[in-house]
């Protein structure tokens, strides 16, 4: 059976391609049986895997001395095989407390924010952890309990980030008969079989009577279950990833989608005979709902899962929101309607959006040479100011709208935020307007406008982010050179 399971989980590496020669792979092990023997076959494999194996423990001060324990047994388990051994404490009953959260998801937070500092600190490149076939499928009924959609269904992943799990397909009860026929010992967990936890009240009570009274096999199905999700969720995912470049303006902390993009037809996107019921006339709402999901899931600045309720009522906002409506959503961000669009605001965003005093920075330019690069750090932007010949070479398809004549400009050359009374007459505009106005009617929202870049020459407007240059400050038929500002987010 050992030699059956090394080969099993040796073939399972290989086809998830997550361990590759040369890499430093530390095996979380918490001395409990499962991570126990991910440790004994790790290092039966490391030779054919190429690998540097270690021994990697968190220990959570969560069992006073039996956790203690739990780390001296992992260390002498890294002894015995001759590796390096690397140890991280956090007393998180306290951390639990003073954040007012849940304990096992402090605990969870902590060991694996243990883990990105190893691969961060360059001590290991991996860290493979212990998830099981068994553990898999309590995942899945947990999530189908509390309410999930298809990526729900997937459950635990093989790989996220440096994060890998070999054992997926393994039962535990493979892992105790192979740790048995190495006489090899492990800790026990008395808190895994407190059924207070809704875990354990599906390992220990849901899943033996699913074995016993409905199917023998249910372990296995509903892993094979969360394969097929991960499979159609990677390829649903993929349809919302032209529609995220093309569709989606993102700026510092902030998202824009125009409503007839994020509710968008897909008709012709498929090789498949529309029904009666969808044609030409029923929204996309599962392309749209996806997009929504991605938007805040890039944006958010904390932890916070959207639930389908959520993403309803984004969906219910596009739809027939009144214009400046808004929603709170999981992990501090916001979106409100504009106009014909939704914006997504960062919670920093928001703050900075409500304080009374804007975001505030100015910059003088130099322009004596033939480029300057200024960096604004307040908007995560870099603007970068590229003088030209003028007119431009036969071919060339610069408009003289977006050019500033070099030397209509006059000291001091500044670039800062907008400021109330601020006017600007457009290239192309007969007379000045109060830069408030055009931005309304542009349809800038108040978060997007935060900040929002100027020029200004002597003293007078030559420019502002989205409009053409000042009509004073064009370039003409007379200018010699011309100046033009590119504006890049900081990488």
């Amino acid at each position: 059976m050992g030699q059956s399971l090394v080969s099993r989980v040796q073939n399972a590496i290989k086809k998830e391609g997550f361990l590759r020669a040369g890499e430093r792979v530390g095996a979380a092990v918490s001395g409990g049986a499962d991570s126990v023997a991910l440790l004994l076959l790790l290092v039966e494999l490391r030779k054919q895997l190429g690998i540097v194996l270690s021994v990697v423990h968190f220990n959570h001060k969560l069992r006073g001395k039996d956790s203690d324990a739990d780390e001296k047994f992992a260390g002498r388990l890294a002894e015995k095989y001759g590796l390096a051994f690397h140890a991280g404490r956090a007393d998180i009953a306290a951390k639990a407390k003073s954040r007012k959260a849940n304990l096992e998801d402090t605990a969870r937070r902590a060991r694996y924010a243990f883990f990105t500092r190893l691969v961060e600190d360059g001590r290991v490149d991996k860290v493979a952890v212990a998830h099981t076939a068994d553990d898999q499928a309590e995942t899945v009924l947990a999530h189908i309990l509390r309410g999930t959609g298809l990526a729900g269904l997937g459950g635990i992943h093989p790989a996220v980030g440096h994060v890998v799990r070999p054992l997926l397909g393994v039962r535990r009860a493979e892992l105790r008969a192979y740790l048995r026929s190495k006489k090899q010992t492990w800790r026990e967990d008395a808190t895994n079989s407190d059924t207070t936890r809704m875990r354990a009240r599906i390992r220990k009570k849901l899943l033996p009577v699913l074995e016993k009274e409905f199917q023998a096999a249910v372990v296995e199905h509903l892993a094979t279950l969360a394969e097929l999700a991960r499979e159609d969720e990677a390829f649903l995912d993929a349809l919302t990833s032209k529609p995220m470049q093309t569709c989606v303006e993102k700026g510092p902390r902030q998202a824009k989608i125009s409503i007839g993009d994020l509710l968008a037809k897909k008709k012709k996107d498929f090789n498949t005979e529309d029904t009666e019921n969808t044609e030409g006339t029923e929204k996309n709402f599962a392309i749209g709902g996806r997009i929504a999901r991605r938007i805040v899931g890039e944006l958010k600045p904390r932890e916070g899962q959207l639930n389908a309720a959520h993403v309803r009522s984004i969906l219910a906002l596009a739809e027939s929101g009144e214009n400046g409506k808004s929603l709170s959503l999981p992990g501090g961000v916001e979106v409100r309607r504009q106009q014909d669009s939704l914006i997504f605001c960062a919670g920093e965003a928001i703050a900075k959006a409500n304080r009374r005093k804007p975001l505030e920075f100015e910059r003088a330019i130099n322009l004596e040479g033939i480029k300057a690069e200024v960096s604004v750090p307040e908007l995560g932007c870099v603007f970068r100011f590229r003088v030209i010949d003028w007119p431009p070479k036969r071919g060339d398809t610069i408009e003289r709208e977006f050019v500033l004549d070099r030397d209509a400009l006059q000291s001091p050359l500044v670039l800062r935020n907008w400021r109330a009374g601020d006017k600007l007459r457009p290239c192309g505009h007969r007379s000045a307007h109060k830069l408030k106005r055009l931005l309304n009617e542009k349809r800038v929202s108040r978060w997007e406008r935060e900040g929002w870049p100027v020029l200004t020459s002597g003293g007078a407007l030559a420019w502002a982010r989205g409009f053409p240059v000042a009509a004073e400050f064009a370039a003409s038929e007379k200018t010699r050179s011309g100046v033009m500002i590119i504006e890049e987010a900081i990488s």
